[in-house]
């Protein structure tokens, strides 16, 4: 495969092989090495033959291989000529990440922190299958794909501040129950308010560092404060809601030859409005299930400091396409394990950040450093508005089982200093730090080419994961 470098941090497939535009990767040298050990090139190539595809197939410094899109991948299509692909938003729609601050320093977990990190993983119900306590009636499961976070505040699990911080404030527009299947209802419906396993997890973590004071305070962040990232998504709901309509896709229109995972219908076509709006739903259940988790963090953190508060910095999303414009042209977006990165003066920004940009979270492994970054005007000139959405796996799950056992990977952890409360040993494993890029050269990356710039670095103390 002919990759043009274009700078230290940009690289270029140029059109060939039926592709309708380039290929554009933001990546250094050190991320284009573990790149090329995977096909997420090859994917990149092929989401550039989809109809419609405007600009060129972008992937981030964070790319691998995926399904249909590598994760990472972001391409924006002509709403008329374009089409949807349940490939190029995953199966879990809307896994994304909360970040909270709280009124805790770093001294106060002191001495605590094993008893804290246990009481979580009691709190927040998590791994395969596993769901909350919160049992829904039809009609209240059909409310909740439609309000979003903005249902769970109005049910009592926390306070509008939290869904005027959130991507969408916390529900999408679009969202149609009826188009979501029975089955996939089903696998919803006792799930909200839990992790789920795989990647999720629930973090407590210090601000470490701070490269930009101002966005820092604007988005109330300091050195030595407490904060947390939630991250996780649509659950059983938003799966079953992908593999519906990626059947639904094959049946009607067939599959690409080059790449049957791409399966796809016309954005104006009836099945394509029909995915969309069930995908919006999938979208909402994610903001509902965070804010459910949210709220109870909150009451489990309680118990330690009576007077503990935590508000919601941002939520964003990185599985998902959205309808958005540029230079007064409306086109499909599709984010796949990509974070949306828009700069100053965006209507889409919370007003109180407006003046600075959209705060983008950037999560590493979970016994390496997290980030927070603020969008950019040149992102949205040259990326869609998009970023990384994470460190990005440098191993598949299958290859880290077989490169580190568990009792390496608990041993990695104790030395780092970090508590971790698992729900079954393959996850230790499969999330372990050895298994994923270096969260510092992708921000590093995103800084340098101007799609996402540093704002803060977090360091974990405890980590809470599937």
């Amino acid at each position: 495969m002919d990759l043009k470098k274009i700078s230290d941090v940009e690289w270029e497939i140029p059109v060939e092989d039926g592709m309708l535009v380039p290929g554009r990767v933001f990546a250094s040298e050190e991320l284009i090495k573990n790149i090329k050990g995977d096909k997420s090139l090859e994917q990149i190539k092929n989401v550039a033959k989809l109809p419609g595809i405007l600009r060129a197939s972008y992937a981030m410094p964070d790319m691998h291989q995926g399904y249909g899109f590598p994760i990472g991948g972001v391409a924006a299509f002509d709403v008329d000529k374009g089409v949807i692909s349940p490939g190029g938003v995953g199966y879990d729609i809307n896994c994304s990440v909360r970040l909270l601050k709280t009124n805790l320093t770093e001294a106060d977990l002191k001495g605590k922190e094993q008893e804290i990190a246990h009481s979580l993983f009691r709190t927040i119900p998590s791994g395969v299958g596993r769901g909350g306590d919160l049992k829904l009636s039809d009609d209240e499961l059909d409310e909740v794909l439609v309000g979003g976070a903005q249902w769970a505040v109005e049910k009592g699990y926390g306070k509008d501040d939290d869904w005027k911080h959130i991507e969408d404030e916390g529900k999408l527009g679009g969202a149609e129950p009826k188009f979501v299947s029975g089955r996939a209802k089903g696998r919803g419906r006792g799930q909200l308010g839990s992790l789920g396993a795989g990647n999720h997890f629930l973090d407590v973590l210090i601000v470490d560092e701070v490269f930009d004071k101002r966005v820092a305070e604007i988005f109330g962040l300091e050195k030595g404060q407490v904060v947390m990232l939630i991250h996780c998504g649509s659950r059983g709901l938003g799966h079953q809601v992908a593999s519906d309509y990626i059947k639904a896709m094959e049946d009607e229109y067939g599959v690409p030859e080059y790449d049957r995972e791409l399966v796809n219908a016309p954005i104006k076509s009836e099945l394509g409005r029909k995915y969309l709006g069930a995908m919006n739903c999938a979208a909402n259940f994610a903001y509902a299930n965070k804010q459910l988790i949210t709220h109870f963090v909150r009451e489990n953190m309680k118990n330690y400091f009576a007077d503990f508060e935590a508000e919601v910095v941002y939520d964003i999303c990185h599985n998902i396409a959205k309808f958005e414009k540029f230079e007064d042209k409306e086109v499909l977006v599709m984010r796949k394990g990509a974070t949306r990165s828009f700069g100053p003066g965006r209507e889409e920004i919370p007003e109180d950040y407006r003046t600075v940009g959209q705060p983008v979270l950037l999560p590493g492994s979970m016994g390496t450093a997290s980030y927070v970054l603020v969008g950019t005007k040149k992102a949205e000139e040259i990326s869609w508005g998009s970023t990384a959405h994470g460190a990005g796996r440098a191993k598949s799950r299958t290859q880290a089982k077989r490169d580190i056992t568990f009792e390496e990977a608990r041993k990695d952890m104790a030395k780092r200093g970090i508590v971790v409360e698992f729900g079954g040993q393959k996850g230790m494993v499969e999330e372990s730090p050895f298994s994923y890029k270096d969260v510092d050269e992708v921000v590093r990356v995103s800084d340098e080419a101007g799609i996402g710039k540093r704002v803060a670095k977090l360091r974990p103390v405890m980590v809470v994961i599937g």
